[in-house]
């Protein structure tokens, strides 16, 4: 709002200097004409720092529309023009209506001479349509403002239900862990605590009559090893139970690393498998888990992609992992720390990696189907 009005006083001060010494007049009205044009040019420059005051700023535009409104009636009318911006500005100080200020305008046209009408008319109605497009500047900013605000608000709140749901999973995570403890222990108790009991009752029995009757000894001892047999197997199956395979630990953490990258970045992450799953050893499911990170980290530093896609696929000779971007790729591959660290892991098991620049980025590893597996 200050813009403008600054604006339309620097136009019409300039305008009415032409007016008043561009053409023919008394010379012995000149320097009053120069010292109201002083003194308005200080009130109105100086209004835009008290703008913080709304009283102050109200006085200054009052006080500059009088100044107008006393040179156009003493010295030259021309000078009535001046009061437009400042009744604008006071307007726009008290929240009137553009049209009820447009019509005080208006009627103030009728202190002016006729022949100078037409001149305040014009740069009247040029002063309300910059104000009121002004206004409606001002509102839409103002509705912008609100949208942002509340954006950052929803922003904010997202950010809270995200944090606060990140740490109900760490804790889902961690009280799921305690259960499943609690009932291998009590599974193991239950069904093995017993028979341990039982079998070391029955080897104390023997160690007593060891001497007294040699055969009864036996007897138990045999039991108690039984038993114990027995107990160590069901310990074994529980565990083996409780275990999920290899190929679901793998395959678990590579989907749960495409999920959250797709959370977590502004980037389409997918995870596509194929193939016998279970051939594929624990330790090249870290291989395959290490180079896929370091090849996803590499993509989002560098290639700008939006997609990344991540394959793992099982052949006959061969288990392959494919990380492949849209991104920018490169006509020649500069080896780093990183893509060297990927053909050590994989050239522990015998393996190796591919590089591909030539349509976005790629990085294949390959590792040998091992015999048996």
């Amino acid at each position: 709002m200050e813009l403008w009005l600054l604006g339309s006083k620097s136009a019409l001060l300039l305008f009415i200097g032409y007016m008043l010494y561009g053409t023919p007049h008394d010379d012995s009205f000149r320097p009053a004409y120069m010292l109201v044009l002083l003194i308005y040019t200080c009130l109105s420059f100086g209004i835009p720092p008290l703008r913080r005051i709304k009283m102050a700023s109200l006085a200054v535009s009052a006080l500059s529309a009088a100044l107008a409104i006393y040179g156009a009636l003493e010295l030259h009318p021309v000078f009535l023009l001046l009061a437009v911006p400042n009744l604008y500005e006071a307007a726009w100080g008290v929240g009137a209506d553009n049209w009820q200020t447009a019509a005080v305008l208006a009627a103030a046209a009728w202190l002016l001479p006729a022949q100078n009408r037409p001149v305040y008319a014009l740069a009247s109605a040029l002063c309300l349509m910059l104000y009121m497009s002004t206004c409606a500047l001002h509102k839409r900013l103002a509705l912008r403002e609100e949208e942002r605000d509340k954006l950052q608000d929803d922003a904010r709140r997202l950010t809270r239900a995200l944090a606060d749901n990140e740490e109900y999973a760490r804790q889902s995570e961690y009280t799921i862990k305690l259960e499943e403890r609690g009932r291998l222990s009590q599974q193991i108790h239950d069904e093995i605590g017993h028979s341990m009991a039982g079998a070391l009752i029955q080897m104390e029995a023997a160690r007593r009559l060891l001497d007294s009757n040699r055969a009864k000894a036996e007897e138990l001892l045999g039991n108690a090893i039984v038993i114990s047999k027995e107990g160590l197997e069901r310990i074994r199956l529980t565990l083996k139970q409780s275990k999920p395979p290899a190929e679901q630990l793998g395959i678990g953490r590579l989907q749960l690393f495409v999920d959250q990258l797709s959370a977590k970045q502004d980037i389409r992450a997918t995870l596509n498998y194929a193939g016998d799953l279970d051939t594929i050893t624990q330790l090249q499911w870290r291989i395959i888990q290490a180079n896929v990170t370091e090849a996803v980290t590499n993509s989002l530093k560098y290639s700008g992609a939006e997609s990344i896609a991540v394959e793992v696929l099982v052949l006959n000779k061969f288990v392959k992992a494919v990380v492949r971007d849209d991104g920018r790729g490169a006509n020649k591959v500069v080896k780093g720390l990183g893509i060297v660290g990927m053909e050590e892991r994989a050239a522990s098991e015998g393996g190796t990696i591919i590089v591909d620049g030539s349509r976005g980025f790629s990085v294949t590893t390959l590792l040998p189907v091992r015999a048996g597996s």
